[in-house]
């Protein structure tokens, strides 16, 4: 592996904090575009959103849709034969 003296990596570390500077001005500038608030804001795009309550069903509902289901599938059986 070459070695590189210390003003060479200086120099090269610099070129690449400007590029991730302009990377992450890119970024914020899609961010907005897609009315996506920056990271410091009220929490960003990929954090899980509040659970909706579940809504319950009445044991008559229940035992429809199991029926439905098992219709469904006795005739689903007898056209594989």
């Amino acid at each position: 592996m070459p070695t590189y003296n210390s003003s060479f990596l200086e120099a090269a570390l610099i070129g690449y904090q400007q590029r991730r500077a302009e990377i992450d001005a890119a970024i914020a500038a899609l961010e907005g575009r897609l009315g996506i608030r920056a990271k410091g804001d009220v929490p960003g795009p990929f954090v899980a959103a509040p659970r909706r309550k579940r809504r319950k069903l009445s044991a008559a509902a229940r035992k429809r849709i199991a029926e439905s289901q098992r219709k469904r599938w006795a005739a689903y059986r007898k056209q594989q034969g």
